[in-house]
C-alpha cells in the first residue's frame, strides 16, 4: 500500500459531550480564585473534538439559576441544551450517558470526580470510548486511569468576566 493511500482515511466519528459544570466550575474557580472565571467553549471544543463529529453537547447544572447567555450560545454554536438537576449532575449525567452509549462512538465526559469512576467502566464495557475532560489538579487519578484518553482543561481554554461591581467602585472612585 502506498503512502499516498494513508493521508485519505476519513475518520467518521460521533462525539457527544457531557459536561458536570458545578464540578467543572469550581475546578476552575479553585485554579484562578476568581468567581466570574468560566469556560470557553469557542475554543475547547474544537480541541476536544480534533477531526471527529459533535453529536450532542449537553451541560448539565445544580443549584442557582443557569446564565441565560450560555444556554443561547450552546444552543446556538453547537445545538447544545442546558439541564438543570436537583442535587449532583452525577445520576443526570450517568443516566444520559448510558442512553447515548448505542448512539456515539465517544462520549467525553467534562468533570474530574471520582463519582464517574464507575460510569466510565461501565461505558467501555458496551464499547464506548470514553475522554475525560478536566483542570488536573482537581481531576482523580483513579478518573484518569480509568478513561480512554485525558484532555487537560488549562488557562488556554477559561476566560474572566470583568465584574460589575468592580467596574462600578471604578467608574465611582473616578468620580471623586
Amino acid at each position: 500500500m502506498s503512502q499516498d493511500a494513508d493521508a485519505n482515511v476519513v475518520i467518521n466519528q460521533s462525539v457527544a459531550i457531557l459536561v458536570d459544570g458545578n464540578n467543572i466550575e469550581r475546578s476552575i474557580h479553585a485554579e484562578t480564585n476568581k468567581p466570574n472565571t468560566m469556560l470557553n467553549f469557542d475554543t475547547l471544543v474544537p480541541r476536544l473534538l480534533g477531526n471527529r463529529g459533535l453529536n450532542r453537547l449537553v451541560y448539565f447544572r445544580e443549584g442557582r439559576q443557569i446564565s441565560s447567555k450560555l444556554k443561547e450560545r450552546l444552543h446556538s454554536n453547537y445545538h447544545g441544551s442546558v439541564r438543570p438537576c436537583h442535587k449532583s449532575a452525577d445520576i443526570p449525567l450517568s443516566i444520559k450517558a448510558t442512553q447515548l452509549a448505542s448512539k456515539v462512538d465517544t462520549i467525553i465526559i467534562m468533570s474530574g470526580d471520582s463519582d464517574y469512576v464507575e460510569l466510565v467502566s461501565h461505558l467501555k464495557s458496551e464499547g464506548v470510548r470514553v475522554e475525560i475532560a478536566a483542570v488536573p489538579a482537581t481531576t482523580s487519578k483513579l478518573l484518569i486511569d480509568e478513561a480512554d484518553y485525558f484532555h487537560e482543561i488549562t488557562r488556554e481554554d477559561w476566560f474572566t468576566l470583568e465584574s460589575k461591581k468592580s467596574t462600578q467602585k471604578k467608574s465611582t472612585r473616578k468620580r471623586k
